[in-house]
């Protein structure tokens, strides 16, 4: 895997993990104000989110690395022949 390779998958690895995690401890506010959505989470904790997202998303591409690279699955195995 090269570069290019690597960092779309981590960003492909990231962006999914993080759809995973958003949903984590949210909770509503007891009362709205007017005008604003009731389902909106009442301490988002974004930055949290974020940097777990991080971590969590940087352990599954280790992971892809290592199965790739170890032989477990040769993804030119599943490559059309030209």
């Amino acid at each position: 895997m090269n570069w290019f390779t690597g960092t779309l998958a981590f960003l492909v690895i990231w962006w999914l993990t993080l759809f995973a995690i958003l949903p984590w401890g949210n909770r509503p506010v007891e009362n709205p104000e007017e005008g604003h959505a009731t389902s909106a989470p009442a301490k988002p904790r974004l930055l949290l989110k974020f940097g777990v997202t991080t971590v969590v998303a940087g352990l599954l591409f280790a992971l892809l690395v290592w199965v790739l690279g170890s032989g477990i699955i040769n993804i030119r195995d599943y490559t059309p022949p030209t």
